[in-house]
């Protein structure tokens, strides 16, 4: 469907005809996020380069009555920035400005276009980092992360962004400003801030964050050890953090996705190992030095077949860099993977990971685990070849199964990636139909019409109930088949 020239010309009267792409060939660019099994062009993209412009697209979708869509870089894997039919692709990555890095109050203003890293680049010399660092950092967004309330290797210690968010800007569906929160990391009212964390761009749009900033550890030791048995391994997740010590990352590979990874990144993995895990502790010299000793006493009772400390800076940031590098170097293994995103409590992971496999086996699919250990989040990467008849689909129904397996044992059916458009229907085994509706009208207090984002992150009943026939009869929704609110 073609945008309507009269919503163009208002558009480029508020923006510039150079912020607005009405073609095809520009608007394809952007017809997906990494989530690429589901794809649409836009009709219409606007780049907006000021708060103020931003607010002038959404004064003139709501006046038009045109649904938009908010984008950062594009990395999110649930397709949380999936384009809608006949909607304005709103795109932010040129609000891209640091505002403050504030040393004292140990807090950064940015823009939502802002690289996760970047914030990180500019607080280091002062003596500060900010915590939260999904792999895809050298690209992800602010405004994507705090949408997805994304997490990174060092979310057991430190938290997911939520938990680094001290104030939130955010615009409305009609072009107003709203401030949630507060950069005292306290305000009266109701606490608003980690209700828009994690809405994906369905409640507001986030124009500024107020992100806090932590000291640079003393110390930090990273510690690889290997195991001959992938049980064995996450059964020592569950000791570590039984023993009291909370690691500020605790990270597993198991043997296809480590020996991916070696290949791709060189980091000194051990190729013939079952499964690896990097556990890194960080604090004050004296703290770091007691728990080195003690995590590498229990690895050994674990039956851990080597631990190896890294030497030095260097090396640490080596064997990170396999771990960082993992989603790409698996993606070296098949023509296609599919990414999954659930969490189960840790003293599952071996029975979830043998189940897991079995299921693997009998879907005739291949799958490689990476995956935050620490915090039972886990990224099953499923192998398939799009160009074969059927394959995506068996590679759906898996990633399906998966995640209800998550559930069944106490989990969720995601911990960082969102919900997008990929996990709608697994969204219906995690909810009865009360919670979904009270999303629903929290959805409607902030976007009465229901032109943010629409069809993504919550399903509707109707969508639920085709989705527990599906499952039944063994069959597959369409992909076009995307709910409304």
């Amino acid at each position: 469907m073609r945008p309507d020239t009269t919503l163009i010309r208002q558009l480029r009267a508020a923006l510039g005809p150079d912020a607005v792409l009405s073609a095809p060939e520009s608007c394809v660019a952007f017809e997906c996020d990494a989530l690429a099994t589901h794809r649409l062009t836009p009709d219409l993209v606007v780049l907006p380069g000021s708060v103020d412009e931003v607010l002038a697209v959404l004064r003139i979708a709501a006046r038009a009555g045109v649904p938009v869509v908010a984008r950062g870089a594009g990395t999110g894997l649930s397709g949380g920035a999936l384009p809608v039919e006949g909607s304005i692709l709103l795109v932010l990555s040129r609000l891209d400005r640091i505002l403050e890095v504030d040393a004292g109050r140990r807090l950064a203003r940015v823009q939502p276009g802002v690289t996760n890293l970047s914030i990180s680049d500019a607080a280091v010399p002062h003596g500060l980092f900010y915590a939260p660092d999904p792999s895809s950092q050298l690209a992800c967004t602010i405004g994507g992360n705090v949408a997805e309330n994304s997490g990174g290797v060092h979310c057991l210690k430190y938290g997911l962004t939520v938990h680094n968010l001290l104030e939130l800007v955010v615009a409305t569906w009609d072009g107003e400003l709203i401030t949630v929160g507060s950069p005292l990391g306290e305000a009266p009212g109701l606490s608003l801030l980690p209700l828009l964390t994690g809405s994906e761009g369905m409640l507001g749009i986030v124009v500024e964050a107020t992100v806090r900033l932590v000291p640079l550890p003393e110390r930090v030791e990273l510690v690889m050890a290997s195991f001959d048995d992938v049980g064995r391994c996450a059964e020592a997740v569950g000791t570590i953090i039984a023993s009291g010590t909370v690691p500020a990352g605790l990270e597993m590979m198991d043997g296809p996705a480590l020996r991916a990874a070696e290949a791709f990144a060189h980091c000194g993995y051990p190729p013939e190992a079952a499964a690896i895990l990097l556990c890194e502790l960080d604090g004050l010299e004296h703290d770091v030095g007691a728990q080195l000793d003690t995590v590498l006493g229990l690895l050994n009772r674990c039956g851990a077949t080597s631990a190896r400390v890294a030497v030095d800076a260097a090396e640490r940031a080596r064997m990170w860099s396999g771990r960082k590098s993992a989603f790409p170097a698996v993606g070296r293994l098949a023509a296609d993977y599919y990414c999954m995103d659930g969490t189960i409590p840790r003293r599952h992971l071996a029975t979830v990971l043998g189940r897991i496999a079995e299921m693997s086996s009998q879907a005739g699919l291949s799958v490689a685990n990476v995956f935050h250990a620490g915090d039972g989040n886990l990224h099953p990467l499923i192998l398939f070849d799009a160009g074969r008849p059927g394959e995506l689909s068996r590679a759906e129904r898996l990633g399906a199964d998966i995640l209800e397996l998550c559930v069944a044992v106490g989990g969720t059916v995601t911990g960082e990636h969102g919900v997008g458009v990929e996990k709608l229907g697994p969204m219906c085994t995690q909810f009865g139909s009360a919670e979904l509706e009270v999303f629903h009208a929290i959805k409607r207090v902030f976007d009465p019409d229901g032109r943010l984002n629409p069809g993504k992150a919550v399903p509707t009943l109707a969508r639920c109930a085709d989705y527990g026939a599906m499952r039944v009869h063994g069959g597959k929704l369409p992909h076009s088949h995307l709910p409304r609110f």
